[in-house]
């Protein structure tokens, strides 16, 4: 099976995803999207495939986010969005991609949904 992660190899949960998907046989493509951010369209997609809103795949908890005021009730998708091009640290990871789905992978055994 292929697959895509939108990965921060920073990230432990990113990590551990990672090693999930090469235990089950995948061949997974690495996305590392602080280097190589994706764009505006492609996290649209990737939300309506996941059934997200970009409030969901936010990193709320990333210091950014409260400083750019998007934790904020009144703040719409297309303000999340842009953020997220602007600083791909605000996109919560890791997102992964198969044929089968996208899930955005907090907790990491939540890859298995879509193995």
């Amino acid at each position: 099976m292929k697959a895509t992660i939108y990965h921060n190899p920073m990230c432990g949960t990113s990590r551990k995803t990672l090693d999930i998907l090469r235990d089950a046989g995948c061949d997974v493509w690495v996305h590392e999207y602080m280097k190589n951010p994706p764009s505006r369209d492609e996290l649209v997609r990737l939300y309506d495939r996941a059934g997200l809103s970009p409030r969901e795949g936010l990193r709320a908890k990333e210091p950014l986010a409260d400083e750019l005021g998007l934790n904020a009730a009144d703040v719409t998708d297309d303000q999340v969005l842009d953020a997220m091009v602007a600083h791909p640290i605000l996109i919560n990871r890791p997102i992964v991609e198969t044929d089968k789905g996208v899930r955005l992978c907090r907790p990491q055994d939540m890859v298995r949904e879509i193995l």
